[in-house]
């Protein structure tokens, strides 16, 4: 008889992109992303900006004035620079996913409730989180939220805009201890995990909610468990590559040439300036 429990990740809710000025960081991801931030707000000296893609969001946060969180963002990025910061994935039994990863070593921090008011339209949007214990993650900062009213729905677009997140790399020189945290403790599905000597790497993909989870090891280094794992580079897709490549150029970014993707059928490029320290790439499925 089958035991199937429902997933307790459903997704990734969002990515936090730390950058030291919030209007600076909202025009050079409106510029990559060809659209504009769906969500503006401002609280306890933090301001925020956030993109609505089809399978998740993308956040961007920056000290606003003086108060302890702005304080500890602004030494974040003179200690580590602007990028990619923290991970938030989606739940939809937040008690559930609470009492299960505190059986499973994750430590979970209380759950707390949160709200946020779009400095545009004044709308109101809340939810409920909890944080994973730092040293559970591999260093990593991973959160779990339940959004309790509805995010705005993201905005149709053209092809040649970003329309989702293709899939997210993090950098690990530790893989069986990813594959425990990703796939034992948060449950997520494992779709690959093979070496390819060509390139020198191990990649190990988790699919959750349309998107995948990169992890990224570099054969030939030993693992070493104290060391922590890395949130390196972002894939985003696009419908129509060659409108992407143009409209980039346009924008006066630097971009490579289209070139053929590893997986069968795809097409990439790579966006080399204008991201704030995070690697990235536009990738279209299906061809020319």
């Amino acid at each position: 008889m089958r035991t199937d429990h429902p997933a307790l990740i459903s997704g990734l809710d969002h990515a936090v992109l730390l950058c030291p000025e919030i209007d600076m960081g909202v025009a050079v991801y409106a510029a990559v992303l060809g659209r504009e931030a769906d969500w503006r707000a401002q609280a306890d000296g933090v301001a925020t900006a956030l993109f609505r893609l089809g399978n998740m969001s993308l956040e961007l946060m920056a000290p606003a004035s003086s108060s302890p969180a702005a304080d500890r963002l602004s030494e974040i990025i003179r200690e580590e620079g602007p990028g990619l910061k923290s991970l938030a994935f989606a739940t939809p039994d937040m008690d559930a996913a609470h009492r299960t990863f505190t059986r499973r070593g994750l430590a979970p921090s209380e759950i707390t409730e949160g709200s946020s008011r779009n400095s545009k339209s004044h709308e109101t949007r809340t939810w409920r989180r909890f944080r994973c214990e730092d040293d559970q993650t591999a260093g990593l900062r991973v959160f779990v939220l339940e959004n309790t009213d509805p995010l705005p729905a993201p905005k149709e677009t053209g092809p040649e805009n970003v329309h989702a997140l293709d899939h997210l790399v993090i950098n690990t020189d530790n893989p069986d201890r990813a594959l425990g945290l990703f796939g034992a403790k948060l449950g997520l599905r494992l779709a690959l995990d093979r070496s390819f000597e060509a390139w020198g790497a191990r990649l190990i993909f988790f699919r959750t909610g349309g998107l995948t989870l990169e992890i990224a090891y570099q054969t030939g280094e030993t693992a070493n468990t104290g060391r922590s794992d890395m949130l390196w580079g972002l894939s985003w897709q696009v419908g129509d590559l060659d409108a992407a490549h143009a409209r980039l150029s346009r924008c006066g970014l630097q971009v490579s040439e289209i070139r053929t993707g590893r997986k069968p059928g795809s097409r990439v490029f790579t966006l080399r300036d204008g991201t704030m320290n995070v690697p990235t790439l536009f990738i279209s499925h299906g061809g020319a």
